[in-house]
């Protein structure tokens, strides 16, 4: 008994220190500050006002309020997750740890709309992501295949042209054509032609921002399984799944039933997939995932970026009139505009790199993982956090940025500042290895709709509206646009080229 008693106590002894020793552990664990929170829900309740507001905005108040260094930790139900609105975070965490965070955040979303995340966006980090990243750039983005992306670009705003020549004088809507516009180019690009069913598709694909932009049930508290079927989008996100499965397995079937192979992407694709030449197969839904992930990576931040940079010029006649002149005079007495004289239109590229500042397309970029717990900035940021990076409060952070709330293209005009991920408060692509591998594809999508728009037509707003109530409020979403569709009037001033 004696013996008992004294194991008891021994036992008890070990337990005490074990409970200091975690005690002192945690307190040399200093995790990055944040917001008082609730049990279960977490901090839930302060992302309330996103419902109100896009949560880009929410969580640049949130970090002010309660950050420190421009970084914050929340509580989202189950989940870590941490907030970074500082260009020196950002650049320690993609410079100097960036194999920690190279990973990206899987959602119930992502994983069902992407299959898997089998795409380049979403995928893991690891070798399935290396080789599908190296498909990219030697097939995709490969010499050969941008130089035929300019004849595309070429032909599309053409045919884009024409149609607004037949609505000359009459109230379009700006951000339908746009859309329709980088649509088109994303589809002969990657797949050879337009596809049947890309108006359905197109809609399907403003969906499915949506429900990358928001928080599911089924990602704020993973281990309650069996409430997912009741809580939150999945059956929702599960009919968005089966209406775009169905059209991109008519694109596969198209593409194998064709005589001969091309060479666009998803040619390309099959053609691995069925020959098993790559050291990690290519699947069906590889395929799939990859076609999802063009359409919402291409068409969906092209169309946004074009359509903010008009709205700006609009809401700022000034900038209107200034990027005009320089792209008839540059122009002048030309029957064509060519994909190599856009590079003398510094001022309209100052326009486009302010608009990616002004209003990136994705804000908070892809969220990403946290690998293995790690040091930053003096702060132990968790194994499998949710690491946001805010790239929208970093372009106007000011500290970098003077007067960041004016929309002022001339801070470009003799910066050296550029979108390759070297300048941490500028990060409309991101940065680091998991960087946008179209960023300079998609540049060149805003830029020379823009200048062939500005060239060819004059410009107003419907009547009523004038530039100081043109309504420029955001929509929620992972790809953050207009809420409002832009609606001009167009009025030709040269014969279209």
């Amino acid at each position: 008994m004696e013996n008992f008693i004294s194991f008891v106590f021994f036992l008890c002894f070990i337990i005490l220190l074990h409970t200091q020793w975690r005690k002192k552990a945690k307190t040399r664990r200093k995790e990055p500050p944040g917001p008082w929170k609730l049990p279960i829900i977490g901090n839930l309740h302060q992302l309330s006002a996103s419902s109100q507001q896009p949560t880009h905005r929410v969580l640049r108040e949130l970090v002010k309020k309660y950050g420190s260094q421009g970084m914050m930790k929340l509580q989202i139900g189950e989940i870590n997750a941490v907030v970074v609105s500082s260009p020196a975070v950002a650049k320690e965490l993609i410079r100097n740890h960036d194999l920690t965070f190279a990973t990206k955040w899987q959602s119930l979303a992502s994983k069902t709309l992407f299959y898997n995340d089998f795409g380049v966006v979403f995928s893991p980090y690891g070798d399935y992501w290396r080789q599908l990243r190296k498909v990219y750039s030697t097939e995709l983005l490969n010499a050969k295949n941008v130089r035929s992306f300019s004849s595309i670009r070429h032909d599309e705003i053409h045919s884009l042209l024409a149609d607004l020549h037949s609505s000359s004088g009459q109230l379009v809507n700006f951000t339908h054509r746009i859309f329709l516009l980088m649509s088109s180019i994303i589809c002969k690009s990657a797949f050879g032609k337009v596809f049947t069913g890309r108006e359905e598709f197109l809609e399907q694909i403003k969906e499915i921002s949506e429900f990358l932009g928001g928080f599911d049930f089924a990602d704020v508290f993973p281990s309650w399984k069996v409430l997912h079927g009741l809580c939150g989008n999945k059956k929702r996100i599960m009919k968005t799944r089966r209406k775009v499965d169905g059209i991109i397995e008519n694109i596969i079937k198209e593409h194998r039933e064709k005589v001969e192979s091309g060479d666009c992407l998803i040619d390309v694709l099959i053609t691995q997939m069925d020959s098993g030449g790559l050291k990690l197969p290519i699947t069906h839904d590889t395929i799939k995932g990859v076609i999802v992930e063009i359409f919402a990576a291409g068409s969906d931040t092209s169309s946004t970026a074009t359509v903010w940079a008009m709205s700006e010029m609009m809401k700022n006649p000034r900038v209107l009139a200034k990027a005009q002149a320089e792209v008839r005079e540059a122009f002048r007495g030309k029957e064509k505009l060519e994909e190599e004289d856009m590079e003398e239109l510094a001022y309209l590229k100052s326009v486009v790199k302010e608009t990616l500042r002004f209003h990136p397309p994705l804000p908070m970029l892809v969220p990403k993982e946290c690998m293995e717990e790690t040091m930053v900035c003096g702060y132990t940021i968790p194994l499998k956090s949710k690491i946001l990076i805010n790239v929208w409060a970093m372009g106007r952070d000011p500290q970098y940025w003077e007067d960041p709330e004016s929309f002022i293209p001339e801070r470009f005009e003799k910066s050296s500042i550029d979108f390759m991920g070297n300048h941490f408060e500028f990060l409309p692509f991101g940065g680091g290895r998991r960087i946008c591998p179209g960023l300079g594809f998609g540049f060149a999508n805003a830029l020379s709709p823009l200048a062939h728009l500005l060239f060819h037509f004059d410009w107003k707003l419907p009547s009523g509206v004038t530039a100081d109530t043109l309504d420029m409020t955001e929509m929620n979403g992972i790809a953050v646009a207009r809420k409002n569709d832009l609606f001009l009037i167009p009025t030709p001033i040269h014969a279209s080229s």
